[in-house]
């Protein structure tokens, strides 16, 4: 499995190691270890593997879409080199699939979580290595919310949760007071804040520079003392928001049955499963995050500048 910062790898690393009986690899790209701790290298199978991609041109492909290839390409290579067939992707399936049904603006759709992706992973490891291998995904079909939620409720650690991060903003964009906050308004830390608001859990508020999402304004949600607003940062902050709640209406938009359709299809392809099985599971898995997500606003109040965004994209 390769294992990330992320709530959803330390989650879903431990629901799955305790139907194995502890024994899922831990793969880490890069030479960091920094969120597992000598005892618990000495508990678990974990291991970094070094990687590093020298550009030639200046242009060339830097977008975080290419780390969908990274991931699943060392973890293959992982599994080829201690013979086991089957990596783990954690992510939930707002995740994994939101960026497909729902692509911003006029680009494409990210499929770099989608099982569409990894069913081509596996073609292109079998003609590299003649090697015959699967990547599963045992969230698919539960929000972000419900994976916390089952990992607290039924795992040794699952308290650890917290420290978990999420946000892929870095130091020089949302930089304070020397910490290493996360800034809690991009899509990445809205998903984390709407999915420990649905398990029932409490972050501490120092977590953010977004402090608060319940103030009248979007500035006075931040930090004090923060100053590194950008019109950059505020379009994350509006696009994250939206496409959450853009896809808790999907199942009420008219070309909904269409689009369902397609996905269904391209789904049970991937997945080797009926398109009436697919359908079933997508339906739920909207309703569910539909009920959390408007649980999660009515939360914050009628005055939240995240309400009035939802307001104003309706209008």
């Amino acid at each position: 499995m390769a294992y990330s910062d992320g709530m959803d790898s330390q989650a879903v690393a431990a629901l799955e190691g305790k139907k194995l009986n502890g024994r899922v690899v831990r793969v880490r790209i890069g030479t960091s270890e920094r969120d597992i701790s000598r005892q618990e290298r000495k508990e678990m199978p974990f291991h970094a593997v070094p990687y590093k991609v020298k550009i030639a041109k200046k242009d060339g492909e830097s977008s975080a879409r290419s780390r969908g290839f990274k991931f699943s390409l060392i973890s293959a290579m992982a599994g080829y080199l201690i013979d086991v067939p089957v990596a783990i992707v954690p992510e939930s399936g707002q995740g994994a699939l939101a960026p497909v049904l729902l692509p911003v603006g006029h680009g494409y759709e990210d499929y770099r979580n989608h099982p569409a992706f990894t069913a081509q992973m596996e073609r292109f490891v079998y003609s590299l290595l003649g090697y015959r291998f699967k990547y599963q995904f045992p969230r698919l079909w539960m929000t972000k919310g419900e994976t916390l939620k089952e990992f607290v409720d039924n795992c040794e650690g699952g308290s650890k949760w917290h420290k978990t991060r999420s946000c892929w903003q870095t130091s020089r964009q949302i930089g304070f007071n020397g910490t290493r906050r996360q800034c809690g308004i991009c899509a990445a830390c809205i998903l984390r804040r709407l999915s420990v608001h649905a398990a029932g859990l409490k972050e501490a508020t120092d977590v953010y520079v977004w402090e608060s999402l319940r103030t009248k304004t979007w500035e006075a949600g931040a930090a004090k003392n923060f100053d590194l607003f950008t019109n950059a940062l505020h379009q994350y902050s509006v696009a994250g928001v939206l496409h959450f709640e853009h896809l808790a209406g999907l199942q009420g938009r008219s070309d909904y049955q269409l689009t369902s359709r397609l996905s269904n299809f391209e789904l049970a392809q991937s997945l080797g499963e009926s398109p009436v099985s697919v359908s079933q599971k997508l339906d739920r898995l909207l309703r569910q995050h539909a009920k959390e997500w408007s649980a999660f606003t009515k939360d914050l109040g009628p005055r939240s500048f995240v309400r009035q965004w939802i307001r104003s994209s309706a209008s």
